[in-house]
């Protein structure tokens, strides 16, 4: 009981403290919001809406669009989770990767997709295109999601056929950017 006070004391007032911190920023901002300032809004956003578990949901943001990745309980839980990160001021589109999984088969599913996202990182570490390229793998109920940015499309389209070679990869989503030349 005393433990799950002060844990949710300390997520009051981590929350809380973001919050303030964030509208003063926010005011400095407020014509061009930043991605990590919309990826950070978003975060908190989730966490503080009971409809859905922020700490299941991953936050990315590139030029203003949200990419939200991981699990949700319910197909309601996911279109909850893709209404508030809609909500956030600054967001100009979402990419709702969510996942639904029922909370009886997450451990099982959870402890799978750890082991896939290992391998697909130690497979892109053997090839040495692909080993300093910067490549993020994030695997939920078995789709692995690549992103980062790749100097070309072929590095893309490698990462993507090492990922699937990986036992256990149900699926591919490439999300990765191509750098533009200068």
């Amino acid at each position: 009981m005393y433990t799950t006070t002060v844990s949710t004391w300390c997520t009051a007032l981590v929350i809380g403290g973001a919050l303030i911190a964030g509208s003063a920023f926010g005011k400095a901002e407020e014509k061009g919001m930043s991605d990590s300032w919309i990826t950070a809004k978003t975060k908190i956003a989730l966490f503080a809406d009971s409809r859905v578990k922020g700490s299941d949901i991953s936050v990315a943001t590139t030029d203003g669009k949200v990419i939200i990745r991981g699990k949700a309980d319910t197909d309601a839980a996911k279109q909850a989770a893709e209404d508030i990160a809609k909500g956030v001021q600054g967001t100009k589109a979402v990419k709702n990767d969510l996942q639904v999984v029922a909370p009886p088969k997450r451990e099982a599913i959870d402890d799978k997709d750890d082991s896939i996202t290992t391998r697909v990182n130690e497979q892109m570490a053997k090839d040495p295109q692909l080993k300093t390229a910067g490549i993020k793998a994030q695997t939920n109920a078995g789709v692995v999601s690549l992103s980062g940015e790749v100097p070309d499309l072929t590095t893309s389209a490698q990462a993507s056929w090492s990922a699937w070679q990986v036992p256990g990869v149900k699926s591919v989503k490439n999300d990765l950017t191509v750098k533009e030349k200068a």
